[in-house]
């Protein structure tokens, strides 16, 4: 078992209260409506947020409860979100250099790292670009390279490809899938998609108003869809297999 989360985080209008867990290596979908909590919940997860009271647990590690707050860069966490947030000054390779290096590395075995992340993603042609060259699909694989790079035990994946092309999209939960599976890393996804939850998670919860409404496999949430939102969402797969993939 890998993280356990338990957590009441007052918002304005209704409180965040949720408990839910993520096992070593799997990968849990969190859907909802916009307004819902999700991205109250990763940044609780990721220490960007305090919990009022709760108990936030990471491989034994207790990352937050109502006397302890660790800093996020203390918590093994990563976060892969709809910006890739790369640092403008710095080229592809000491981009995801800069994860490894954080990981504990030296810079020289850091910065090996990172040209093998560039091979492996097809990307060592532009090792030498900053971000100002390379394409929204491209800044996105450089963002996993260097999240991953720095061996995260848990990886936030908070709507990462809303900003991209359909074919861009495509590719980039197929490269992410196949990266958490490579790696054995645990994540959590936070979309409105249905192509990123069937793609790339096998358990999901369902958050309304700060509160998870329904829970369990992606294929039994699907099948019976508790609220409007995920009756929408429902309605954007084929109808032949709603609990199949896009």
């Amino acid at each position: 078992m890998r993280l356990l989360a338990q957590m009441q985080v007052p918002r304005t209008g209704f409180a965040v209260d949720v408990e839910f867990q993520v096992r070593s290596g799997s990968t849990l979908a969190i859907m909802g409506p916009s307004g819902a909590g999700k991205s109250t919940i990763v940044n609780a997860i990721a220490g960007t947020q305090k919990i009022a009271s709760g108990r936030i647990e990471l491989d034994g590690t207790i990352l937050a409860d109502a006397r302890r707050h660790l800093a996020p860069h203390l918590r093994g966490v990563g976060l892969l979100g709809q910006e890739p947030h790369l640092f403008p000054h710095l080229d592809a390779a000491r981009n995801i250099a800069f994860g490894a290096y954080a990981s504990g590395l030296a810079k020289p075995r850091a910065l090996a790292e990172a040209h093998e992340w560039l091979e492996r993603l097809g990307l060592d042609e532009l090792a030498s670009q900053r971000p100002a060259a390379l394409s929204g699909g491209q800044r996105q694989r450089i963002a996993l390279a260097r999240a991953l790079a720095a061996r995260p035990k848990l990886l936030l994946i908070d709507e990462p490809f809303a900003s991209l092309d359909v074919e861009a999209a495509m590719d980039m939960r197929a490269l992410v899938r196949e990266e958490l599976t490579r790696t054995s890393t645990s994540a959590i996804v936070i979309s409105h998609s249905a192509a990123d939850t069937l793609a790339l998670a096998a358990q999901m919860l369902v958050l309304e108003r700060g509160k998870i409404v329904d829970s369990g496999s992606v294929s039994e949430v699907f099948a019976n869809p508790v609220n409007r939102f995920m009756r929408a969402v429902v309605a954007t797969l084929p109808a032949a297999d709603p609990g199949g993939q896009p």
